[in-house]
């Protein structure tokens, strides 16, 4: 008898449902969230272990590896559309939530998601601790703003070396003020440090990378950009054509039609939120600031036509399938003369 087993995963515990191949509920359990468990139980089973599923979320990328480690066929399933199955029970649990999940693998009514590899992981670690630390001085500096403008002192347009005398300049003549500055501009001088040894920690990994020094041959696309999109892209073999990269990272435009109402929307945002805005950032930096090349004229001839946000959002999408064909292909970007083609 073969058995579908669906996994909720929460961070102490996870909800096991078992299904066979007649749909009916063979066992439900909850077990540790750990690999080592997990194929314990699963190992413990009566019957062949079709296949195993599980959500895409923060631990899944971990069981998913000690599993297949272990010889079983596990996947992980696209978080959106699970969602939106499991939206029409009435009762929202942990354990309806596995049965929900094993009836989707049973039906085959899924989306399989990449899982990514080590490597990419550990990058995709490095970018997170390094945007972290810059969100952390952004709402320092925009604290320190909000914290004088009570009192009428407006810090103004000024330069990230200067902020500390500024600041200290506003407030030389209140103690109080001094007092509660101090311990924010000290923070923000610690963040500021480590976020530059992070930067240079980022800017050496993607020199030291030949795929990342590949894709930095394109304009507008840096260390970040580049190592941001190798990460989450991890193997560019998975794309059966280039041109599926910009739908993944959820550039186009969304469709809702059913009868006589057909309307065309926003960007669907599927897909690495991450990698979607690194991509929007190089179009806008090759758009206002970046050296001049065919795929910038091209995109000045659609702001033209389309304005400049269509123009922007159509130029991290064809970045994103340009970088794609580039990896593949091993050749550096092209400055001049039109585009080579690209394949499917």
């Amino acid at each position: 008898m073969k058995l579908f087993i669906g996994l909720d995963v929460s961070l102490a515990k996870t909800a096991v449902c078992i299904v066979s191949e007649h749909g009916k509920i063979v066992k439900e359990a909850e077990v540790g969230s750990d690999p080592a468990a997990l194929t314990q139980f699963a190992l413990e089973q009566q019957g062949e272990i079709a296949m195993i599923g599980m959500e895409a979320g923060p631990l899944s990328q971990w069981l998913h590896r000690g599993l297949t480690e272990a010889g079983l066929e596990v996947v992980l399933m696209d978080t959106r559309q699970v969602k939106g199955a499991l939206k029409a029970m009435p009762i929202k649990t942990d354990r309806r939530d596995a049965e929900g999940i094993a009836r989707l693998l049973h039906l085959g009514w899924f989306r399989p998601v990449h899982c990514k590899s080590v490597s990419a992981q550990e990058i995709r670690a490095l970018l997170g601790a390094r945007k972290s630390i810059q969100q952390g001085v952004i709402a320092l500096e925009m604290s320190l703003r909000g914290l004088l403008r009570n009192f009428g002192l407006k810090v103004g347009a000024i330069s990230k070396g200067r902020f500390d005398a500024r600041i200290q300049e506003l407030v030389a003549s209140n103690t109080t003020l001094v007092a509660a500055t101090e311990p924010m501009l000290r923070a923000r001088a610690t963040l500021r440090h480590e976020l530059a040894r992070l930067e240079r920690h980022v800017r050496s990994l993607a020199q030291d990378d030949p795929t990342c020094r590949l894709l930095m041959t394109m304009p507008a696309v840096g260390a970040v950009v580049a190592l941001t999109f190798k990460s989450a892209v991890d193997d560019p073999a998975r794309f059966s054509s280039s041109k599926k990269v910009g739908p993944w990272v959820g550039l186009p435009p969304s469709r809702q039609q059913s009868g006589e109402r057909d309307v065309t929307g926003g960007i669907t945002k599927a897909g690495d939120a991450h990698l979607r805005r690194a991509l929007c950032q190089a179009a806008t930096v090759m758009m206002n600031r970046g050296r001049g090349s065919w795929l910038r004229t091209w995109a000045s001839r659609v702001a033209k036509r389309r304005g400049t946000k269509r123009a922007m959002v159509a130029l991290a999408r064809r970045i994103g399938v340009i970088l794609h064909r580039m990896w593949l292909d091993g050749r550096n970007f092209r400055w001049e003369g039109a585009p080579e083609p690209i394949h499917a």
